[in-house]
């Protein structure tokens, strides 16, 4: 368990595969305990939302998606080919 951080106790369903997975990084030394390899997982995740919340943030101040012509030709010029798009 890392120093320092407050802990709340939860019950929570996981899949058998799961479960095998984090007690194996326990037998492994990877994580201190089942519980230890749980929250590092949910921080790990919560890292991936966040980072996806940014860049739809970015997606949108940079005027949403490309639309088709715009992929085309973005796809022809990362290929080297001439696009013939308008």
């Amino acid at each position: 368990m890392r120093s320092g951080m407050t802990r709340s106790k939860i019950a929570v369903s996981i899949p058998p595969h799961l479960l095998a997975t984090a007690r194996r990084a326990v037998r492994d030394e990877r994580a201190a305990s089942v519980s230890d390899y749980v929250s590092m997982a949910l921080e790990e995740k919560a890292k991936l939302d966040d980072l996806g919340e940014l860049l739809d943030e970015m997606l949108l101040a940079s005027g949403g998606p490309l639309s088709r012509s715009e992929r085309a030709r973005a796809e022809h010029e990362v290929s080297g080919a001439e696009c013939g798009c308008e």
